[in-house]
């Protein structure tokens, strides 16, 4: 708007509120902490009224070092990296560290509520203004310089019931958006537990009787054909699946892996277009690459260990992976990819710090086959499903970007003056300004105190 609204004014956070910040007691001084006085880090400004804390300081520490006591009521924003903007009020008296900025609105001219709003407005302007240090920073002179536009009290009251009413609905649709991830999480799990279970083809296999079935002599004679050689010694030997037509057969029967080839941080080449394939699937770029064919690879150590992932044709895979190894005439390799990701590889790992697999420890792991036609049709309809789940999770993540713009909006439009109506009744902004900063000429300076935040504390 060009104009402000009706009994509107312009003025600074510096006039509508006493500013100051906290401090940090050295650490080295004991008798500073573990005592009964909240004190507040940026990082835990997450709700709208804070009374609580990770850590309480004690009345030496508010006598002895920069920390002040600030009263509840009062309004902290973050003034440092990526908290800058962060608000909350202070339900109860606390303290902050120096990464905190604290304004007690001044009485009768901003209510804290309206307060805390209209900070959590102007957040994205005080990002901008924090930009271009090594360390994004604001200042508390940079907070009471800040320009805003003030309504009448009575109308300040008016936005912030409004606020809450509609914020309440935005939050709402936004629990009820993001509930849907983790469902479709379990949709992804639920897919591929009834693909490796053979629940998922179960109707098409009544319907196609005439299907291929893998039974011993064809296992026999595909190994026998691809020349693949097993590695795994002592597994159990190959049985008949409960699922018609299926084999259950140890890991280590039909798959061999081996570890892939050393690639440090330092040796990879990020100018390159080969993706690096480690642990947890890629992790840097290079020049070179050690598989010429699309590849399953499993992470071999660390905690992501037993993860799948599926190369390009060319990659390099390192000795923090494991490369699969089959026999070409019995799998289709898309099927080997999303029968490994179904199946737990972690089972026989250790609880150790750092987790780590091998052939011995995977190979005695058994799995159910399908045949290869059956196989087509389990990687046809797990891919259908999935496509499925991506899209809705699209959608998702497209519908959480607009409610989260939609909150900025609804608050950028209160203060505005379009939430909602003014009223020619309302005493200005302007006199309530007026008659504060006269009220403050006349009065007396109050003296500095150390144990709670004074008004000289503020300035």
């Amino acid at each position: 708007m060009s104009e402000l609204p009706m009994g509107w004014t312009k003025t600074t956070l510096g006039d509508v509120a006493d500013w100051g910040s906290g401090g940090t007691p050295s650490r080295s001084e004991s008798s500073f902490y573990g005592g009964t006085i909240p004190w507040i880090k940026s990082g835990e400004l997450n709700s709208r009224y804070i009374s609580t804390t990770e850590e309480f300081i004690t009345e030496a520490a508010i006598k002895n070092s920069s920390a002040k006591l600030f009263p509840a009521g009062s309004v902290a924003i973050a003034m440092y990296g990526a908290t800058i903007g962060k608000t909350a009020i202070l339900g109860v008296d606390a303290s902050t560290n120096q990464a905190c900025a604290v304004g007690a609105p001044t009485e009768g001219v901003i209510g804290k509520e309206f307060l805390y709003r209209l900070l959590q407005n102007e957040k994205e302007a005080f990002i901008e203004k924090g930009k271009g240090g090594a360390q994004p920073n604001i200042s508390q002179a940079v907070i009471k310089a800040h320009e805003v536009s003030l309504p009448p009290l009575a109308e300040q009251t008016r936005i912030v019931q409004k606020l809450d009413e509609v914020l309440a609905q935005v939050g709402t649709l936004k629990t009820r958006i993001d509930s849907i991830p983790p469902l479709l999480k379990r949709f992804r799990q639920s897919v591929l537990a009834a693909a490796v279970s053979g629940r998922l083809t179960e109707e098409w296999r009544s319907l196609h009787p005439e299907r291929s079935v893998l039974s011993l002599e064809h296992l026999v004679h595909g190994l026998k054909t691809s020349g693949f050689k097993p590695k795994a010694k002592g597994v159990e030997p190959v049985q008949i699946s409960e699922i018609p037509g299926w084999l259950k057969i140890p890991l280590g029967s039909v798959f061999s892996v081996k570890s892939g080839s050393g690639l440090t941080a330092k040796e990879m080449n990020e100018s390159g277009d080969i993706p690096v394939y480690g642990g947890n699937g890629v992790n840097g770029q290079h020049t070179e690459h050690n598989v010429i064919t699309r590849t399953v690879v499993i992470g071999r150590v660390g905690y992501y260990c037993g993860s799948v992932h599926f190369t390009p044709t060319k990659a390099w895979v390192t000795d923090n992976a494991l490369i699969v190894s089959y026999p070409d005439t019995l799998f289709n390799l898309n099927y080997i990819y999303w029968l490994l990701l179904g199946t737990n590889l972690r089972k026989n790992t250790s609880s150790s710090a750092q987790p780590v697999i091998s052939g011995e420890k995977i190979y005695p792991i058994g799995l159910n086959i399908a045949p290869l036609e059956e196989q087509t049709e389990i990687v046809r309809r797990i891919e259908q499903l999935l496509a499925v789940a991506d899209q809705v999770e699209a959608k998702v993540a497209s519908a959480k970007s607009r409610i989260d713009h939609l909150t900025q909006s609804i608050l950028a439009k209160a203060f505005r003056g379009e939430l909602v109506p003014q009223d020619p009744n309302d005493e200005p902004a302007s006199v309530l300004l007026e008659r504060i900063k006269a009220q403050r000429a006349a009065a007396p300076k109050a003296k500095r105190g150390r144990k709670v935040a004074t008004s000289d504390d503020y300035c």
